[in-house]
C-alpha cells in the first residue's frame, strides 16, 4: 500500500509552522502556511504508508538519503519547524511505535561505538577542528572559532572540578584525548582515559608520546564496566551516557561512584531531554546504534541512587546548536574529499544527521547538560560560589 497524495497532503498540512511548498510525485504543487515558502520539498516517489506509520523518522530519513525526497532551503529550519509544531508527525505518538530493540551488552556496546567512531580519523579530521573534539563546544564569545570554543569547553569542565596538581583524573569515553591531555599538561594531573574506539586509542597514544606525557597519561581500550583501578580524585565523562542504554544508566552512575574517591568531584556532560528520555529510530539505525537520550529527572535519580549529590547544573543547548551548525558548514565545504571516502547516500545521510540534530537542539527537543556531582556532601571541597569557574 502506498501513501497517496491526499494522505500526504493531510500529513504535511499540519506539520510545519513556516511557509512550505511541496511538489508531489504527480507534479502537483501545494503551498502550506503562506505563499512565500521558506523551504521547498520535492517528493520524487511515493512513500509506503506502512513504513511511515511504523516509524516516520526512518521512512522519511531513508527517503531523503535515497533521493526520493529533495529539499531546497534549510533542512535545519524545516525540521525545527516540525518539532515546534504540536500537530507535527514528529510529535505524534502514533509515529513513535515499533522502534527497533536495542542491546547494550559489552560486545554490542563495542560494536555500536566502533560503527560510528571508527569511520576513521581521516574522515573526522576533515570537518572537526584541530582539537578533534566531537562534542558540544562552549562559546564564551559569539566570535569564538570552533577550535577556540572547544578549548573553552575543556577549560570550563576542568575549572569546574577545581583541580589540584598531583591528583588523579579518569576520563570515561575520552574521545581523541584533548580533555585528558589538557588535564595532564596544564593542570599537572595524572590521567587515565578509556575508550572503545581503536582509532581513538591509537590517536591518543600517539599524542601522549608526542607530548612526552608517558609517565603521566595513559589510554585504555576497554568498556567502562571493566575498569580495574584505584579510585580517582576527579572523573570526567563527555558525550558518553547517551551510548550506554536506558537499562544501563544506573550501572553507569554506580560505576562513577565506585571509582570516585570519597569527597571526589565528577563532571558529567551529555545530551539530555528535559521532557523525559527518548531515542530516534533513524539515528539508532544509521548514526548511533544503541543511542538513548536520558531524561533530566532520570539522570538525577540515578545520581542520587548511586550515593552522589549534585553541586551544579548548566544547560548548553544553544552552544550545541551552534557547534552542529559549524560542523555541517565544515562538512559541506570538504565534500570533494568526503566523496573519495563515501558515496552520495552517505553524504546525504551525514548532512541530514548534522542538520537534524541542530534542529533538535534549536527547538528544545533535546538539551546538553553538565552535571557537577560529588561523592559526599554536595560540593564539600568546592568554592561556595561559581566565581572560581570563570577565573582566568
Amino acid at each position: 500500500m502506498v501513501l497517496d497524495n491526499m494522505l500526504f497532503k493531510q500529513l504535511l498540512k499540519h506539520s510545519f509552522n513556516i511557509p512550505v511548498e511541496v511538489t508531489y510525485p504527480n507534479g502537483k504543487v501545494e503551498q502550506y502556511g503562506g505563499l512565500k515558502p521558506e523551504v521547498k520539498i520535492k517528493i520524487n516517489e511515493k512513500i509506503s504508508l506502512k513504513a511511515l506509520t511504523e516509524n516516520a523518522s526512518i521512512a522519511l530519513g531513508e527517503a531523503y538519503m535515497d533521493g526520493k525526497i529533495e529539499v531546497e532551503g534549510s533542512l535545519q529550519k524545516l525540521i525545527t519547524s516540525a518539532y515546534a509544531n504540536a500537530d507535527s508527525f514528529l510529535n505524534n505518538n502514533k509515529f513513535k511505535k515499533f522502534l527497533p530493540k536495542q542491546s547494550h551488552t559489552k560486545s554490542h556496546s563495542k560494536e555500536d561505538v566502533q560503527s560510528h567512531y571508527d569511520l576513521g580519523n581521516d574522515f573526522y579530521s576533515l570537518w572537526l577542528d584541530k582539537t578533534m573534539t566531537y562534542s558540544c563546544a562552549y562559546f564564551e564569545n559569539e566570535t569564538d572559532s570552533l577550535e577556540q570554543a572547544q578549548r573553552n569547553k575543556v577549560e570550563h569542565i576542568l575549572k569546574k572540578l577545581d583541580p589540584k596538581p598531583g591528583k588523579t583524573l579518569l576520563d570515561i569515553g575520552c574521545g581523541w584525548g584533548t580533555l585528558m591531555l589538557t588535564a595532564a599538561k596544564k593542570y599537572n594531573l595524572k590521567v587515565v582515559g578509556i575508550t572503545l574506539s581503536e582509532e581513538q586509542a591509537k590517536f591518543v597514544r600517539a599524542r601522549i608520546k608526542d607530548l612526552g606525557l608517558e609517565q603521566q597519561a595513559e589510554v585504555i581500550l576497554e568498556d567502562y564496566r571493566e575498569i580495574q583501578h584505584e579510585p580517582f580524585d576527579y572523573i570526567t565523562s563527555v558525550g558518553m551516557f547517551e551510548h550506554v542504554g536506558q537499562e544501563n544508566l544506573g550501572e553507569y552512575f554506580q560505576t562513577i561512584a565506585k571509582y570516585l574517591a570519597n569527597d571526589g568531584v565528577a563532571l558529567i556532560h551529555g545530551i539530555t531531554r528535559q521532557q523525559g528520555g527518548a531515542y530516534n529510530g533513524w539515528i539508532d539505525k544509521y548514526i548511533f546504534p544503541g543511542g538513548y537520550i536520558p531524561g533530566l529527572l532520570e539522570n538525577l535519580g540515578h545520581i542520587v541512587d548511586a550515593g552522589m549529590q549534585v553541586a551544579d547544573l548548566e544547560t548548553l543547548r544553544r552552544h550545541y546548536q551552534k557547534t552542529l551548525e559549524i560542523w555541517d558548514q565544515n562538512f559541506n565545504q570538504v565534500l570533494p574529499a568526503v566523496r573519495k571516502m563515501h558515496d552520495e547516500r552517505f553524504i546525504r545521510m551525514w548532512d541530514l544527521y548534522l542538520q537534524a540534530c541542530a534542529a533538535s537542539f534549536e527547538s528544545g527537543n533535546i538539551d546538553c547538560i553538565q552535571y557537577l556531582i560529588s561523592k559526599g556532601p554536595s560540593g564539600k571541597n568546592l568554592p561556595k560560589t561559581r566565581a572560581y569557574m570563570y577565573q582566568a
